[in-house]
């Protein structure tokens, strides 16, 4: 049986659509059918993407939003209510690595802009997207990781663990409140992917806390050791958003090659 995507003409909101994941998610939604709000956090990335999907024919509105600012979120949710009357899929996939360092040397202020984007910006961007989802139903996709979730050997990750694991009980919890409403909520846990998240990423005297440890044939068993690509999780994202998964709430898919089973 053929599988029935049930998107055409759908509208997603997707956050970090400017590289990563996000873009590759919001690529792929826009090829089959979806009208995407690509949300980046500066303009040019944003205008990026949308050229990109505009090219091959999709339909998308480029949007730029700091996800952390109530003012500036709330803002492109309405401008993407606004200009196709609705919307159906949410992927709030923004995030942050931050500072990762011994606890002694992690400063309060790294400890905040690690929650205000990942945890608080995941919050706002399903608080100011979820009065559009109730009017028909839909799907809320949220993006967040082995750390924390799976994975607790990666030394000094403190912050960005604690905001991951949030996600996925955020998640959980709105998943139940909204399931009377027919919108569905679904955590994605990624591995280590192909992406520039990385260069967000600032480690502080990590040498004397990391614990010796190797995997000599590769931390990935999956695939040797290879990293996946954003194209793999798109597809995901891509199946959460659509009917072939319309039983599927509450609940964390670890995307992974069992990296995390490895090295939990």
């Amino acid at each position: 049986m053929a599988v029935n995507w049930g998107l055409d003409d759908k509208v997603a909101l997707v956050t970090g659509a400017g590289s990563g994941i996000g873009k590759a998610a919001a690529i792929l939604l826009a090829q089959n059918g979806v009208c995407v709000g690509a949300v980046a956090h500066k303009k040019e990335d944003a205008y990026k993407v949308a050229q990109e999907i505009e090219q091959t024919g999709g339909k998308v509105l480029p949007l730029t939003a700091d996800i952390s600012n109530p003012e500036e979120i709330e803002a492109a949710v309405e401008k993407l209510a606004s200009h196709w009357k609705r919307i159906d899929i949410l992927f709030a996939n923004a995030g942050i690595n931050g500072v990762w360092a011994p606890l002694e040397k992690l400063a309060p202020e790294d400890w905040d802009k690690t929650m205000n984007t990942n945890l608080k910006g995941t919050f706002l961007t399903v608080k100011y997207t979820v009065p559009h989802l109730k009017k028909q139903g839909g799907s809320i996709i949220v993006t967040s990781s082995v750390n924390g979730t799976r994975m607790f050997s990666n030394t000094g990750a403190t912050a960005y663990a604690t905001s991951k694991a949030g996600q996925v009980a955020f998640t959980k919890m709105i998943a139940l409140e909204l399931a009377k409403h027919r919108v569905r909520a679904n955590v994605i846990c990624p591995g280590a992917i192909e992406t520039s998240i990385h260069e967000n990423t600032e480690k502080r005297d990590l040498e004397k806390e990391e614990e010796p440890v190797e995997f000599p044939e590769g931390k990935i068993p999956l695939t040797d050791g290879k990293p996946g690509s954003p194209e793999q999780v798109a597809r995901l994202v891509l199946f959460l958003a659509s009917d072939a998964s319309d039983l599927i709430t509450g609940t964390e898919i670890w995307i992974d090659g069992a990296e995390s089973l490895l090295q939990g």
